[in-house]
């Protein structure tokens, strides 16, 4: 008994050294890793990656702008952004996996009541920081002033609109979204409100008559896209109901952890296309985009407005933040997630950054897989942070166009539909130009103009998408700090129940043992044992 006391407190001395000397155990793991390699060589081989990214991002520039004079066929385009959209495809494939068997494993490896906990803190930290940059965004909107009301007289050519839903519609449907009605039908589908034209009988008093008029009914349907807000809630609670069955569960918890495995595996491979796909993708957005020139003339302000927010947040904000919560250099976490930054850039979506994300945050930045497992997948559907800030200067801009004056209670307005808004938005591309809508409904604003947004949402679209990337990685980087004292008492008593199942082996089977075969008797992944 003494023995196994003295132990359990090897161990966790162990535990709190490795917390506290993060930096000498990243330098020490692997001693023979680049050894021969010395300054700049040794950057750039732990770099190069990141080095042909950004080349990626400059050559599709100057190849997007360079070709435009020409000006290139449709078919030209076509082909020039081919790879990016196989590109594309290959991230979104492995979405689905990747998403269930991280969110079944991660929640099994911790018990119930500690998966509510790292889930009320994460969903704390999401809203705070919506409301802190729908906040941001107003002011901002406010204080630079991109609405001019002379824009409504020589405005780009728009789409007639039919009514949208408004943001009661949105949150309901967010409902309808997360109490999926069927597990199967939610990889394909989702739910949305929508109106249509039908006709109703009204008795008239007068004549005695009925009168058939035109009238627009709410009906509830079903579009392409993953519900995969849906399938995260349901995973969540089959994990931690999983977690909960013990040795029973072994067997599943296993299945699911090596198919994360297999798709990081995939990921490893795939990442090593990010500097094609991400010059492919901007070559051909550069080309497809009519009268470039034009736009950003009518619209510059805007843009400036927003790219000036989603910095302020990144650059001062953002880090604050962290270095609040973990008394560390924020910039040095900020660095090593621009290979995700720029894959987030280029596709203009979270969800399909999220598996460079789950790699550059577990090998890379050392978070707790558990928490990253357990945070990103939930972030990538919820945590719009870019949305709220977009949403919000762009309310504050139509009603500048407008020459209607906001006075504090509708800015007030703003901000919480805003943030109310971009929770219910979609990881896919342009879902905020929906949201603005509802908001404009909210405050009694003109909402024809809006279309006006579809000939910048493109690139404006990318930049507030880093910024959704980067509040799902730092949002993990936090709760992994506030949750430290329950991951460690988890492993405790992993580390204690795993020392009892060892001594209970005979001699001559306990030898013939590996180390992880004790922690694998328990379906625990890798994470649980960092």
């Amino acid at each position: 008994m003494e023995e196994k006391s003295s132990r359990f407190s090897d161990y966790l001395f162990a535990q709190m050294s490795t917390d506290n000397n993060d930096a000498k155990v990243e330098c020490t793991e692997q001693p023979g890793e680049n050894k021969e390699l010395t300054g700049a060589r040794k950057w750039i081989s732990e770099n190069l990656l990141l080095l042909l990214t950004l080349f990626g991002v400059a050559f599709g520039t100057i190849v997007g702008f360079g070709l435009r004079p020409l000006p290139p066929t449709k078919s030209t385009i076509v082909l020039l952004s081919y790879p990016g959209e196989l590109f594309m495809r290959i991230l979104k494939l492995i979405i689905l996996p990747l998403i269930m068997s991280s969110l079944i494993a991660g929640s099994a490896s911790l018990n119930a009541r500690l998966n509510g906990r790292i889930a009320l803190r994460t969903l704390v930290y999401f809203l705070v920081t919506s409301v802190i940059n729908a906040v941001l965004g107003v002011v901002l909107a406010t204080a630079m002033h991109p609405g001019d009301p002379g824009l409504k007289a020589d405005r780009i050519e728009i789409e007639n609109q039919k009514r949208s839903a408004s943001v009661l519609d949105s949150l309901l449907d967010l409902g309808r979204n997360i109490v999926a009605d069927n597990i199967f039908q939610a990889t394909f589908q989702q739910a949305h409100t929508d109106y249509v034209n039908a006709t109703e009988r009204v008795f008239n008093e007068t004549s005695g008559l009925f009168d058939i008029i035109d009238v627009t009914v709410p009906v509830i349907k079903y579009r392409s896209g993953t519900n995969t807000i849906g399938i995260v809630v349901f995973c969540l609670a089959f994990g931690t109901i999983l977690g909960t069955l013990g040795q029973k569960a072994k067997v599943v918890i296993d299945f699911f952890t090596v198919i994360f495995d297999v798709v990081m595996k995939m990921v490893t491979g795939v990442i090593w296309l990010t500097p094609i796909g991400v010059s492919s993708v901007i070559a051909g957005k550069i080309l497809s985009v009519n009268n470039i020139a034009l736009v950003i003339s009518q619209l510059g302000w805007f843009i400036a407005t927003v790219i000036v927010g989603v910095f302020i947040y990144q650059l001062v904000i953002m880090q604050a933040i962290y270095c609040l919560f973990l008394r560390k250099n924020p910039f040095k976490f900020y660095m090593g997630l621009v290979q995700g930054t720029l894959t987030a850039f280029a596709t203009a979506s979270t969800a399909a950054a999220l598996p460079v994300t789950f790699t550059l945050m577990e090998d890379k930045l050392k978070i707790d897989s558990r928490i990253t497992r357990f945070v990103l997948p939930i972030g990538c559907n919820i945590n719009m942070d870019g949305t709220a800030l977009f949403v919000a200067v762009a309310s504050v801009f139509f009603a500048q166009t407008n020459s209607i004056s906001l006075g504090m209670g509708e800015l007030i307005t703003v901000c919480f539909t805003s943030t109310a808004a971009s929770f219910s938005s979609a990881s896919v591309p342009s879902a905020a130009l929906v949201l603005i809508l509802m908001v404009l409904t909210a405050i009694d604003i003109p909402d024809q103009d809006v279309f006006l947004l579809f000939a910048v949402d493109w690139l404006v679209d990318r930049f507030r998408t880093t910024n959704n990337m980067l509040g799902d990685c730092y949002a993990a980087a936090i709760v992994d700090k506030l949750s430290k004292k329950e991951l460690m008492a988890c492993d405790a008593i992993l580390f204690q129940e795993s020392s009892s199942f060892e001594n209970n082996i005979p001699n001559n089977v306990q030898k013939d043992l590996e180390p992880t075969d004790i922690v694998i008797h328990r379906g625990l992944n890798n994470g649980a044992t960092k």
